[in-house]
């Protein structure tokens, strides 16, 4: 998950902050689900109990809502990256943060492309799509980039309910981690992977909006809380009871349908803005400096994350196979705290992490 922030005597102190907060409280969400998802796999959808639906890791309520808001952050740093570009009108400097984009984007595309043999649906080269997209939006006016984002949201319901309806398994499914297939690999970032453009770009789009907003009014916050709120209660209360086909009328994130990315929409905004809020009012508490810290190290430490599982679960065997969701659970929790407190250690010696030094080595 790659950093990315205007620099600092450009962006206050508390909403440097909060931006980073957010992103790491995002990755710790998205390390639990993954470890249960990947540690117990079916089994972990098969879990009928309270706490077995809540984590569920392909249909539950949490069930990619995490890397959702990521993602929603990621535009917010894109927003503030070309802040001060666009508000020069130079086109030089508007033209040299395309193309950091670009090289951003492209790294983390072939980066994520490798990393996702061993760690499938990684969300890695779907960000280098975004950034690329981001490059080309970059100076839209609010109103057209919402328009991308809602068209993405539409195209991405549309396409499968025409996909199901005509039977078009081959564009619902594929795995191109498995069949090296150039073919696969644009679906999967398109269409079909586990977080395609249609619909997520409507989370970046979304993030780019909200950055160019801030900072935050006090109304604008309550209005963006609440209408985060009732995007999740409407979702929820019409799913099921809509004459649509089945699976587009659910909540569930696979299904690419409307009712899912509008309550991952409001889920987004509601984390963003309340996580926001709580790092702001605790800016000086040594847990959110501590997260801070972690979150402008989110790259390294989603690599890490990929890497210790692989290790102990697939290596070493120190855990079993379907052993559960609470050991998932303290698996995840585990690996974050000892990850914070590493992110926090290496702050001390060097100002950014290994990946993302090497990542704006190659890109800025």
């Amino acid at each position: 998950m790659a950093t990315v922030t205007e620099p600092s005597h450009t962006v206050p102190h508390a909403r440097s902050i909060d931006i980073d907060v957010v992103r790491a409280v995002a990755l710790i969400g998205v390390a639990v689900m993954n470890y249960h998802g990947y540690l117990n796999g079916g089994a972990a959808a098969d879990d009928e109990s309270f706490f077995g639906n809540v984590f569920d890791p392909w249909q539950g309520p949490l069930s990619t809502r995490f890397a959702a808001t990521f993602v929603t952050v990621a535009g917010m740093g894109v927003a503030l990256l070309a802040r001060r570009a666009i508000a020069s009108r130079d086109r030089a400097a508007i033209d040299e943060i395309r193309w950091i984009l670009v090289r951003r984007g492209v790294l983390l595309f072939a980066f994520g492309y490798f990393l996702d043999w061993i760690w499938p649906g990684t969300i890695l080269f779907f960000y280098g799509a975004y950034f690329v997209v981001g490059a080309a939006i970059l100076t839209l006016r609010i109103r057209w980039v919402l328009a991308i984002g809602i068209g993405a949201a539409l195209a991405a319901a549309a396409l499968h309910w025409w996909a199901i309806h005509h039977k078009l398994t081959w564009l619902l499914s594929g795995e191109s981690e498995r069949s090296h297939s150039p073919r696969d690999l644009l679906f999967d970032v398109t269409v079909r992977g586990t977080h395609p453009l249609l619909p997520w770009l409507v989370f970046f789009c979304i993030g780019i909006v909200l950055g160019r907003l801030i900072p935050w009014r006090t109304e604008l916050q309550l209005n963006l809380a609440f209408a985060g709120v009732l995007a999740v209660i409407v979702g929820y209360a019409l799913a099921g009871n809509l004459p649509w086909d089945g699976r587009l009328q659910t909540t569930y994130p696979f299904d690419r349908g409307l009712l899912y990315t509008l309550t991952a929409v409001g889920s987004s905004l509601v984390a963003v803005i309340g996580i926001g809020a709580i790092a702001r009012a605790t800016s000086e508490s040594a847990i959110t400096r501590a997260l801070a810290v972690a979150g402008r190290t989110t790259l390294s430490l989603y690599v890490l994350h990929v890497l210790v599982f692989n290790l102990i679960v697939n290596q070493l065997d120190w855990i079993d196979r379907e052993s559960g969701l609470a050991t998932a659970l303290v698996f995840a929790i585990g690996f974050w705290v000892v990850a914070v407190l590493l992110a926090n250690w290496w702050n001390r010696m060097f100002p950014m992490g290994p990946l993302e030094w090497l990542y704006r080595r190659f890109s800025d």
